[in-house]
């Protein structure tokens, strides 16, 4: 994800090389993604096994969220500089390492340590995987690719819960909850593997420099203020949350500014601030804000409830995830492809209108303790479809009216704000579906204001997406 002009290979690679290369990448990938949302399933055992509460639930799954976001601008940087390889296999070896803490943690709150490392070797590794297919291939030749990583990006995300649920029940060599992250460990090494054997050493030939200061800045304002949204409803909202409420805020205002007065006196910063004039990337990087906070606090108050709440086994809450994810395959696949150019915004509108129907009567139907019959089953393949008719078309719309010089740096705050808004998620629909109280009654109660905050952020994309102009694909 750079924006910068980048040196080509030193010799011509063969298309078998290349399609190895881009094999290894794509898995590294998938494995970043599925990670964000594998650990939903696992989320009542780990519970059980480590004494966590419901606070510390919410943190082990929006930790790796803010490590990814935070840090990914960053990440990128770092892979212009020291070359795109190196930097992608030294966030893989990070990766590895960090789940193994994750595996063999011995409380909650160094399993959300880990997770925050965890998702910070994500984001030195996923930058480099969009900066490295570039440069494989011609502009041409990438649509093709691309589509690989906006379907497998979207199925990897539904379906972690069901590789955890299928992990945890299979409990490889007794290892419980503790195989979700652990399974990294080879997985992870045939990655580094074939990365340092099928991938080109690349690097980019202009003279970078990193803005550490407005990266640190963002990520301390994004920490505060998902620590307040996390913490603030559980404890009354005492006035230390409610400070670092304002800081948070006053900590981004403080990076915007950094940012502006950077990009003044040296020409790039942390974020590029002058892509926020245009209307399809401002709107649209506010739709994907609220449509990823809504899609990552549903997932996980949807697999607590139906563990806590219903009692299924880890095995059955994955298998009831499967509907969902054949839905968001057709909706990025068939619908989102064939209709985006014809449509436009209004694409999106009917995604999040359908993903918010649907998904709030899902819920309704597992607070009222239907969880697998046929209705719900259906309902649940809807939600998805609606789910993949917003997840597909976003990115492009969000880059649609951007120069190509800046469309490494838009890449990269497109997958920034994704990540952000998926802590954010975690952090106001959890504290939603989490105040109605412990015990199984108590957590599918809680998807009667969990569900409401869903629908509210799904409210927010609608918005978003009306101020999209109403074509947006014309032709220039």
């Amino acid at each position: 994800m750079t924006g910068v002009q980048a040196a080509a290979p030193a010799a011509p690679l063969s298309d078998r090389r290349r399609t190895l290369a881009f094999a290894t990448v794509l898995c590294a990938f998938v494995l970043e993604v599925a990670d964000a949302t594998i650990v939903n399933t696992a989320l009542p055992q780990i519970r059980r096994g480590l004494g966590a509460g419901d606070i510390a639930m919410q943190w082990i799954a929006a930790a790796y969220f803010l490590g990814l976001g935070s840090l990914l601008l960053i990440g990128g940087r770092l892979g212009d500089i020291f070359g795109y390889r190196r930097m992608f296999a030294i966030g893989i070896a990070a990766f590895v390492a960090a789940s193994c803490l994750c595996g063999l943690s011995r409380n909650p709150d160094e399993l959300v340590a880990a997770r925050l490392l965890q998702g910070a070797s994500g984001a030195m590794m996923a930058p480099q995987v969009m900066a490295i297919v570039q440069l494989l291939y011609s502009p041409l030749e990438r649509v093709a690719r691309l589509a690989w990583f906006g379907v497998l990006g979207g199925l990897a995300a539904i379906l972690g819960p069901v590789a955890g649920g299928l992990l945890i029940e299979a409990d490889i060599l007794g290892l419980g909850w503790r195989a979700i992250f652990l399974v990294n460990l080879p997985l992870g090494l045939m990655a580094l593997a074939a990365a340092w054997r099928f991938v080109p050493s690349l690097k980019s030939s202009a003279a970078i420099r990193i803005d550490i200061v407005g990266a640190l800045i963002f990520m301390a304002g994004f920490a505060a203020l998902l620590a307040a949204l996390i913490e603030g409803p559980e404890r009354g909202w005492p006035w230390p949350t409610l400070a670092a409420l304002a800081g948070g805020f006053a900590l981004i205002a403080t990076g915007w500014h950094h940012a502006r007065r950077r990009e003044q006196r040296i020409g790039s910063a942390v974020i590029a601030t002058a892509l926020f004039g245009l209307p399809t990337f401002f709107w649209g990087i506010v739709a994907i804000l609220a449509f990823s906070a809504a899609s990552a606090g549903y997932l996980l108050i949807f697999a607590v409830s139906l563990q806590q709440g219903l009692g299924l086994s880890a095995l059955d809450t994955a298998l009831a995830h499967v509907p969902f994810g054949l839905g968001v395959m057709g909706g990025i696949s068939v619908i989102g492809r064939r209709w985006l150019p014809v449509l436009g915004r209004k694409l999106l509108i009917a995604g999040a209108l359908i993903l918010a129907a649907a998904g709030f009567a899902v819920l309704m139907r597992v607070s009222a303790g239907s969880a697998t019959d046929p209705l719900t089953i259906a309902l649940f393949a809807v939600a998805g479809l609606g789910m993949g008719m917003l997840a597909g078309p976003l990115p492009p719309v969000i880059v649609a009216d951007v120069d190509r010089a800046q469309a490494g740096a838009a890449s990269a705050m497109l997958k920034t704000a994704q990540q952000i808004g998926g802590a954010a998620g975690v952090a106001l629909i959890g504290a939603a579906y989490f105040t109605a109280g412990d015990g199984a009654a108590a957590r599918l109660a809680g998807l009667v204001p969990g569900g409401a905050a869903f629908v509210g952020l799904l409210g927010v994309a609608v918005l978003a997406a009306l101020r999209l102009p109403a074509v947006i694909f014309a032709k220039r």
